[in-house]
């Protein structure tokens, strides 16, 4: 977004008619987060603690709301969630990475933030709940905690299949580039391209197989 500019007397102009409109839609949320505490209590922790809560409950509002909008629209639970759930709590990982690789010197914190992000959703965010589930099953029903599958094979191979290439072109852009990011124009359109091919690829058969459309796996 672009921001406005301040002149001496700290007015600000230069608002155009769709950040006039964005600052509107998500006043709300701005008021939300100015509770945050400033970062000099408790030398951060305090803020960082208070901005973890809400950054959990938006992502709680944004999953909710994509799984009511897949069930609006006929969606398949599966479905649901390798979309719009997962789009939906992904932006905000995105729009960081994005602000990461424009004002470090390096790649590091944009490639890391985004494979940092990813494994505490596979890593913490099922394995925790998983745990407690089956601590909470054993200790109460003295029974083990079992959920089979379905389609989740077939994905998860997908999105292994995905991510090595992933990687792997960026580790070709490292040799020939010179860098993970940036480099000539025609190389950095054709890497976006690519990016998000690779996702499309993922969710187009991902649906396909939850769907039935494709058998065999």
């Amino acid at each position: 977004m672009l921001q406005p500019t301040v002149d001496e007397d700290g007015q600000i102009d230069d608002i155009t008619g769709i950040e006039a409109v964005l600052h509107f839609l998500s006043i709300g949320w701005k008021v939300l987060f100015a509770i945050v505490p400033p970062r000099r209590y408790g030398k951060g922790w305090v803020a960082f603690i208070v901005a973890l809560m809400f950054i959990g409950i938006v992502t709680a509002i944004v999953g909710e709301v994509a799984n009511l909008f897949g069930c609006a629209v006929g969606l398949k639970q599966a479905v649901t969630a390798i979309t719009f759930v997962a789009l939906g709590t992904s932006l905000p990982d995105t729009f960081a990475s994005k602000t990461a690789a424009e004002t470090s010197p390096n790649a590091d914190s944009a490639v890391g933030n985004i494979t940092g992000s990813n494994s505490v959703n596979v890593f913490l965010g099922l394995g925790l709940p998983w745990l407690i589930a089956a601590i909470y099953n054993r200790s109460k029903y003295d029974r083990n905690y079992y959920v089979p599958a379905g389609d989740l094979a077939f994905s998860v191979m997908l999105f292994l299949v995905t991510s090595i290439t992933c990687l792997i072109s960026l580790l070709v852009r490292r040799c020939t580039v010179g860098g993970e990011l940036g480099g000539p124009k025609g190389c950095k359109i054709f890497s976006a391209i690519f990016f998000v091919s690779l996702w499309f690829i993922y969710i187009i058969f991902s649906a396909l197989k939850v769907y039935e459309v494709i058998e065999g796996f």
